[in-house]
């Protein structure tokens, strides 16, 4: 997708969108590149989504912050045979605080771990969103296949599909480092 008439003329953020069939390897992935580019000075912020199994054996998410290493267990124990929603969300507006730090202290490039079903319905992580569109800070994130018509509406034009592949990434990283003769920086 090429950049929209929109974003050219108003230089807003460029959103990398990442199809998230796979989550555990479009998480790896974000995770990987974020590591990659804060070797080489880039300041990165956001989270990315992991799984920990713990000794008992039961398995929780978690989201990483990808500068700090800080976890956010945003999956709580309701006991045996609940079925009841078990999101934290506590532990989730404390991993939207920690994005949306990250983009007032000079963050280059925001990951967000997805847009699912609580940002679908404006919850969740969108206030990070907001915050890195706001500072016009670059940000990768996941896409939920379940929730791609939300996602267009709430992205619209400032956002991109990209293939969720380490050199996808890479290429889209640099067409936005790049100097332009309308843009100087991003």
């Amino acid at each position: 997708m090429s950049e929209s008439p929109l974003s050219a003329a108003i230089g807003w953020t460029r959103i990398a969108a990442l199809p998230a069939e796979d989550s555990v390897q479009v998480q790896s992935l974000m995770q990987a590149f974020a590591e990659e580019l804060m070797r080489d000075g880039v300041r990165v912020g956001g989270v990315t989504q992991t799984r920990v199994t713990e000794s008992s054996g039961r398995s929780e998410i978690m989201l990483r912050d990808v500068a700090t290493g800080a976890f956010y267990p945003i999956s709580q124990d309701l006991g045996p045979g609940s079925v009841a929603c078990n999101l934290d969300t506590s532990e989730l507006a404390l991993a939207c605080a920690a994005i949306e730090r990250a983009a007032r202290d000079g963050a280059q490039l925001i990951v967000v771990s997805k847009f699912s079903k609580q940002e679908a319905s404006r919850g969740g992580l969108c206030d990070a969103f907001r915050a890195a569109m706001t500072a016009r800070i670059p940000v990768i994130a996941a896409v939920s296949p379940h929730y791609r018509d939300e996602w267009r509406a709430f992205a619209g034009p400032l956002a991109e599909d990209i293939a969720p592949e380490r050199q996808a990434l890479a290429d889209w990283w640099a067409k936005l480092r790049a100097p332009s003769p309308d843009r100087t920086s991003i």
